[in-house]
C-alpha cells in the first residue's frame, strides 16, 4: 500500500521541552489535543505531559463540536467519530459496524464539519484554539502494543486484533490529518514520543507553518501604546506597512492593509503586481477579499496566468514554488524561498525568508483598471448572451431538438476523431499540439462555473482564433448539493449551453464521457438515482424523441483527448493495458470502457483503484513521455479543494473538479506546461438577464 505521507512530513526544528516531551515552539501547552488510532500510545503520553486524564470523544460530522466540554480541559487524547459512507451517524474506528462492515467503509469527507475561521466580524477563529497532535506509530508498532497490552487486562478494542485491522485503522488517521492540513487546521504527526513532531508539506504549501515555529514576541512594556493596546484587545503590535509610490525595502514581517488598491512587489530583479479580486454582480458583505498576484509583462494581453490568495492561504513565493515558478518563470535572482505571503482576512503579511534576498514594495496606481476589467468581461458575457440566443435559460423543446441533432451529426464526424474499424468515431481525440488545451472538471450542474470560464482569460477570443479548444471532462450534469440531487433543470440547462458552443465552435468544443453520462439505473447520489430522474424529466419536459437524441449523444462521445504535450479523461487510467488502436475501438473494449469513466486512484479504503503503475503503462501506451500531464476529474480528494497535481507522488499526474458552488477551477497550458486557475463564483446567470433587459 502506498505511504500518504511519503515526500511530506518535514521535522519541525525549533522545539520546547515541556516534561520530557519535544513540543513545537509556538505550540501553547492548553492549545494540545492529542489523537490517534486505539493502541498508539496516547494515554501514556497524556500521563507523560501531565494532561487531563479520561479519554474524549469528538463527533467530526457534528456542527459545533469545536465547542464541545471534552475540549474545555486541556491537553487531553480524544477519539475521533468519522463520516463514513453510507452511514448516517459518525462511527469510530473500534465501533463494531466500522469494523465489521464489507467491503471496507471508506470515509467521506464532505460531512466534517469545519470550525469558523473567525473571517467574518466578530467571528472566533476556533481553527486556532486548538493544534491536534495525530501520534501514528507504524502499523506494525501499534500491533505489538496492543498484543503487549493484552497480557494486562481486558481491552475491548483488542479483541479479534489483527495486524490488517491495524494498518486499515491507521490508514483512516492518516486520510484524516492530510484532510485537517488542506483545510487549514492546525495539525502536525509524531510515530513516538522520542522522535521530533513533523508538519506536513506538501507541494506548493509555504513550508512549516508560522504557528509551528513562530515564537511569541516579547510582550511590549506598558509604558508604551503597542503594550496598552495588547492588554486590552490581547493582540501583539502589528508592523504596519504603508505602502508609498517610491520602492521601501521589507527586512522583517510586516502587514499590508485592504484598502482596495493595489501594489507592486520587488523580490530580485522580477515585479509582481497584487490586485484586490473585484467579482462581478457580487454583493459587497459577500467579497471573500481575494488578491491576485499577476506578471505585469503578460496579464490581460491574452490567456495568461496568475494565482488567487485567498483569506487564510499562506504561500511560499520562489523557485522552489513549482506553481509559481511554472507562471513566472523566476530567474535565479529570485531565491528558492524568497518571501512568504499569507491573506489575514484581507491584509497582506509579508515575510522575508532569506537575508541576503531583497523585497521591495510600491504603490500601484492604476486608477481605471476596475473599469478596463469590467469592460472586458461585459463584452465576453455579451457575446455568450448572442451566442446563446438571448437569455441564460431553458430551450423551447423545438429548438433544443434541433440543436441536439444538429450536435450529433457533428460528432458522426467530429474533427481530430480517428474512425474505428466500423467507420465510426472512435474512442480518441487527437489535437494538434499548437492548440492551448483548456481543461475542465466535472461540473455537476453549476451553470454559473461555467458561464463563469468562458467569459475569463479571453478564453472566448481563443476559442474565436481557433488557438485553443475548451475540453470538459464528463459529468457536467448531476447536482452534488445537498438537496438539489433530484433537481434536474441546471443539468438540462448546462447542457443546453454545453451543446450551443460545440455547435458554434465545432472543432474547438470537445466533451469526454463521464460516468453520470447515462440513463442507467446505477447512476445514483446518495440514494437518489439520478439518471433515471434525469431521463424521466427529460422524457416530461421535451419529449421521447428529445431523451433518445440524448442517449445517442452519450453513445458518440469520445472517451480520451490527447495531444503530445498532455493526455486526459473523465475517471482514471484502466488497469488492462491500452493502446491508441484499443483506444480507437473502444467499442471492442469495454472493460477499458469502464475504467475510463469510473476508476478511481487506488487509496487505504479502496485498494481496487489504479495506481502508478497503471498510469505510467496508459502514457507508455500512447507513445507519450513518462511525464506528460495526464488530467483527470471525477475522484476530488478533499470536499475544500478543486485541484490537486502530482497525486499519489505520481508525477503529472493531477485531479480537477469544477462543480464547486464558489468557484471553478481550469487547467491551461501556458509556457509549455499545464497551471492550474482557479476562479471565484459570479451569479452571470442573472448578470446575462440584465443585460437583456437593457438592451
Amino acid at each position: 500500500m502506498a505511504d500518504p505521507f511519503r515526500k511530506k512530513l518535514v521535522p519541525i526544528t525549533k522545539l520546547q521541552n515541556v516534561r520530557g516531551v519535544d513540543l513545537p515552539i509556538g505550540l501553547d501547552f492548553i492549545q494540545l489535543v492529542v489523537t490517534g488510532p486505539p493502541g498508539a500510545g496516547k494515554t501514556y503520553y497524556i500521563n507523560t505531559i501531565h494532561g487531563w486524564p479520561n479519554e474524549g470523544y469528538l463527533d467530526l460530522t457534528r456542527k459545533g463540536w469545536w465547542k464541545d466540554r471534552s475540549l474545555t480541559y486541556r491537553p487531553r487524547e480524544v477519539h475521533l467519530g468519522l463520516p463514513f459512507e453510507g452511514m448516517p451517524q459518525a462511527l469510530a474506528v473500534f465501533d463494531q459496524q466500522w469494523l465489521e462492515a464489507s467491503p471496507p467503509l471508506k470515509l467521506q469527507l464532505g460531512r466534517f464539519q469545519l470550525p469558523p475561521d473567525g473571517s467574518r466580524f466578530f467571528e472566533t477563529n476556533w481553527r486556532k484554539r486548538y493544534i491536534f497532535e495525530f501520534l501514528l506509530p507504524t502499523a506494525e508498532v501499534i500491533f505489538k502494543q496492543r498484543q503487549s497490552r493484552q497480557s494486562e487486562g481486558y481491552f475491548p478494542v483488542d479483541e479479534d486484533l489483527s495486524l490488517e485491522m491495524v494498518k486499515r485503522q491507521l490508514a483512516i488517521y492518516q486520510e484524516v490529518v492530510l484532510y485537517m492540513h488542506r483545510v487549514k487546521m492546525q495539525v502536525y504527526v509524531r510515530e513516538s514520543l522520542d522522535k521530533p513532531p513533523m508538519c506536513i508539506v506538501e507541494e506548493n504549501d509555504a513550508g512549516i507553518p508560522r504557528w509551528a515555529t513562530a515564537q511569541p514576541p516579547p510582550r511590549p512594556s506598558l509604558k508604551t501604546m503597542d503594550g496598552w493596546r495588547r492588554l486590552i484587545l490581547r493582540r501583539d503590535p502589528i508592523n504596519w506597512i504603508t505602502v508609498t509610490n517610491s520602492w521601501q525595502p521589507i527586512t522583517r514581517e510586516g502587514r499590508v492593509a485592504h484598502d482596495g488598491h493595489p501594489f507592486e512587489l520587488k523580490i530580485g530583479k522580477r515585479r509582481l503586481r497584487f490586485y484586490p479580486e473585484l467579482p462581478l454582480g457580487v454583493r459587497k458583505k459577500y467579497l471573500r477579499r481575494n488578491w491576485l498576484v499577476t506578471d505585469p509583462r503578460t496579464f490581460g494581453s491574452r490567456i495568461c496566468g496568475f494565482t488567487r490568495i485567498r483569506p487564510a492561504d499562506t504561500v511560499m513565493i520562489g523557485r522552489a514554488n513549482q506553481e509559481y515558478q511554472a507562471i513566472f518563470s523566476f530567474g535565479k535572482d529570485v531565491g528558492k524561498r524568497h518571501v512568504n505571503i499569507t491573506n489575514e482576512k484581507g491584509d497582506i503579511i509579508i515575510t522575508p525568508l532569506e537575508e541576503d534576498r531583497r523585497v521591495e514594495i510600491t504603490s500601484l496606481t492604476d486608477t481605471d483598471r476596475e473599469s478596463r476589467v469590467e469592460t472586458r468581461r461585459y463584452v465576453a458575457i455579451e457575446e455568450i448572451r448572442s451566442i446563446y440566443g438571448g437569455d441564460i435559460a431553458l430551450l423551447s423543446p423545438e429548438n433544443a431538438l434541433a440543436l441536439l441533432k444538429e450536435v450529433n451529426s457533428l460528432l458522426e464526424r467530429e474533427r481530430y476523431r480517428p474512425l474505428n474499424s466500423e467507420g465510426h468515431p472512435g474512442g480518441l481525440i487527437e489535437i494538434p499540439e499548437e492548440k492551448i488545451p483548456i481543461i475542465v472538471g466535472d461540473l455537476h450542474a453549476q451553470v454559473n462555473n461555467l458561464l463563469k470560464i468562458l467569459t475569463e482569460n479571453r478564453f472566448l477570443d481563443a476559442l474565436e482564433a481557433e488557438s485553443a479548444c475548451l475540453i470538459i471532462l464528463g459529468d457536467a450534469v448531476h447536482s452534488e448539493i445537498p438537496g438539489e440531487m433530484r433537481t434536474m433543470e441546471d443539468s438540462i440547462l448546462i447542457m443546453d449551453i454545453i451543446l450551443t458552443m460545440k455547435k458554434r465552435f465545432p472543432d474547438n468544443v470537445f466533451y469526454l464521457r463521464g460516468n453520470h453520462d447515462s440513463f442507467a439505473s446505477s447512476i445514483s447520489k446518495d440514494t437518489v438515482p439520478q439518471g433515471v430522474v434525469m431521463q424521466q424529466q427529460l422524457l416530461d419536459l421535451r419529449g421521447k424523441e428529445y431523451m433518445n437524441e440524448m442517449a445517442r449523444y452519450y453513445e458518440l462521445l469520445a472517451y480520451v483527448i490527447t495531444s503530445k504535450n498532455f493526455v486526459a479523461c473523465h475517471a482514471g487510467p484502466s488497469h488492462k493495458k491500452v493502446t491508441r488502436s484499443k483506444l480507437i475501438n473502444l467499442h471492442k473494449h469495454p472493460k477499458i470502457r469502464h475504467d475510463l469513466i469510473c476508476s478511481r486512484l487506488k487509496r487505504p479504503n479502496y485498494l481496487a483503484g489504479y495506481s502508478k503503475g497503471d498510469v505510467k503503462r496508459f502514457r507508455k501506451g500512447l507513445g507519450l513521455a513518462k511525464s506528460t500531464p495526464f488530467i483527470v476529474g471525477h475522484t476530488p480528494i478533499d470536499p475544500s479543494g478543486s485541484v490537486w497535481r502530482n497525486v499519489a507522488d505520481i508525477k503529472g499526474h493531477h485531479i480537477i473538479y469544477s462543480g464547486r458552488p464558489s468557484g471553478p477551477a481550469v487547467f491551461v497550458q501556458l509556457n509549455g506546461q499545464m497551471i492550474p486557475l482557479r476562479y471565484p463564483a459570479e451569479p452571470l446567470i442573472k448578470l446575462i438577464g440584465k443585460i437583456g433587459k437593457k438592451g
